[in-house]
């Protein structure tokens, strides 16, 4: 679904991310994983469309997307979300949601004077899909919420959530483990299971949370230094000499990230 071929970011004399080359399988819920400064986030900014690879190239399902903007990944179903919830705390849990679907016909002034049955109709359609993203959540008590009043884990669902008012293919998920509860983000695990089973997601993660990797993602992609180190199983991972010595080096650290 995703090819990364190649990739290189410089930023002045720091190489970020150096000759990267990996696959997500289509249909897969893929870890990657790496020490701070690996360069993980910045390939998800490249494969993303929020920065521009030195060199290297992007294929979305066959397709070079390498050149186009952010919009456009989106609206090819290419979706990402941010270890730091980017909500909007002033509106409500399910108005941050009705917001997400692009070219709603209630956009255009001229069509809220001229066309308000069909705006109204768009707008009852969006309201119940958003209303279904919060019971498949379990968030329906706190629909009528300020966004910035949730729980950090609970505003990790709400991002989850305005990917389910896409039309997803691949969703990239950004630490969605970083700052949640143990119980929530058992929730946030099982759903991202159900929306990979039912809904036919392809998921590629960012996490620091190796307990939450191993359940969920199956390859798992090692980065260090901007370059793939080895990729695999998780139990491949883990027996990996060199994934250890990146990790701060050897034994010590396979008990903390185990």
């Amino acid at each position: 679904m995703i090819s990364i071929q190649n990739i290189v970011k410089t930023f002045g004399g720091l190489r970020a991310v150096d000759d990267c080359s990996f696959e997500v399988s289509e249909g897969s819920i893929t870890g990657l994983i790496g020490p701070n400064g690996a360069g993980k986030s910045t390939l998800f900014g490249i494969v993303a469309g929020f920065l521009a690879p030195d060199e290297g190239r992007i294929r979305l399902a066959g397709e070079d997307i390498t050149r186009l903007p952010p919009h456009k990944r989106f609206h090819k179903g290419l979706v990402r979300t941010f270890q730091v919830p980017h909500e909007f705390g002033r509106m409500t849990v399910i108005e941050n949601l009705m917001l997400v679907p692009s070219g709603q016909p209630g956009e255009s002034i001229g069509n809220v004077l001229l066309r308000f049955q069909r705006v109204r109709a768009q707008e009852r359609a969006v309201r119940e899909r958003a209303e279904e993203v919060l019971e498949f959540l379990q968030l329906t008590h706190v629909r009528d919420e300020l966004a910035g009043n949730l729980s950090g884990g609970q505003k990790k669902l709400l991002e989850l959530g305005r990917t389910m008012m896409t039309d997803a293919r691949v969703v990239l998920l950004d630490e969605p483990g970083a700052g949640v509860n143990r119980t929530l983000l058992g929730k946030l695990a099982d759903d991202i299971r159900r929306l990979n089973r039912e809904r036919g997601y392809t998921f590629c993660i960012i996490e620091h949370d190796m307990d939450l990797i191993a359940e969920l993602c199956d390859p798992v992609v090692v980065m260090a230094q901007g370059r793939v180190l080895t990729q695999g199983t998780m139990d491949e991972v883990r027996g990996n000499e060199a994934v250890l010595e990146a990790y701060l080096g050897g034994a010590a650290t396979t008990e903390t990230n185990a």
